[in-house]
């Protein structure tokens, strides 16, 4: 599948949607998911910005949807075993491109969860229920979002956080992921 193409998956159909649109780069197999295996745990954080550059024309296009970018964040404990948050990452190089602000604060991972790939759709959606909380809403109110992700898989990471992100008062969020699985 072309990159970047939108398709309306099962899962899509019988579940509320918070996005108004999303954008992901990659199917996540072969090659690419070894590129962001590297990307995320081998620390190569210049594999991830080099697979959004890929997406420039892309993602300079789909700016037009959004007025502020909102990395999805990590716990401090991950952030510390990890040493950097990979959405962060992905989000520097976007406001690179597009010129719109990072509000990296504002949304919080308050809750350490399990792996979401290691767990069932029902699975998923406790595990990450209530993991997130906003630390301000004034910035936020009235903004069209871009939450961005390195990994769409059943879309609850992100439901979640864009749940919460409504509760600012948000006009619209999109998103985007680095790869989405097949």
């Amino acid at each position: 599948m072309p990159v970047g193409v939108r398709k309306t998956c099962g899962r899509c159909i019988d579940e509320k949607q918070l996005f108004k649109e999303g954008l992901y780069g990659f199917s996540y197999e072969n090659r690419f998911r070894d590129a962001i295996h590297a990307f995320k745990f081998s620390k190569r954080k210049d594999v991830g910005r080099h697979l959004v550059r890929l997406m420039e024309k892309k993602i300079i296009n789909f700016s037009a949807k959004f007025d502020c970018i909102i990395p999805l964040p990590v716990t401090e404990k991950r952030l510390r075993e990890r040493g950097f948050n990979q959405s962060f990452i992905l989000a520097e190089e976007i406001s690179r491109m597009t010129g719109k602000p990072i509000h990296h604060s504002v949304l919080l991972k308050i809750k350490e969860t399990k792996d979401q790939y290691t767990l069932s759709k029902e699975e998923r959606k406790t595990n990450i229920k209530g993991a997130f909380a906003l630390t301000d809403t004034v910035n936020l109110k009235g903004k069209r979002v871009l939450l961005v992700d390195d990994l769409y898989t059943t879309g609850q990471t992100s439901r979640e956080a864009a749940r919460i992100l409504y509760r600012g008062k948000v006009a619209s969020v999109v998103f985007f992921a680095l790869a989405r699985t097949p």
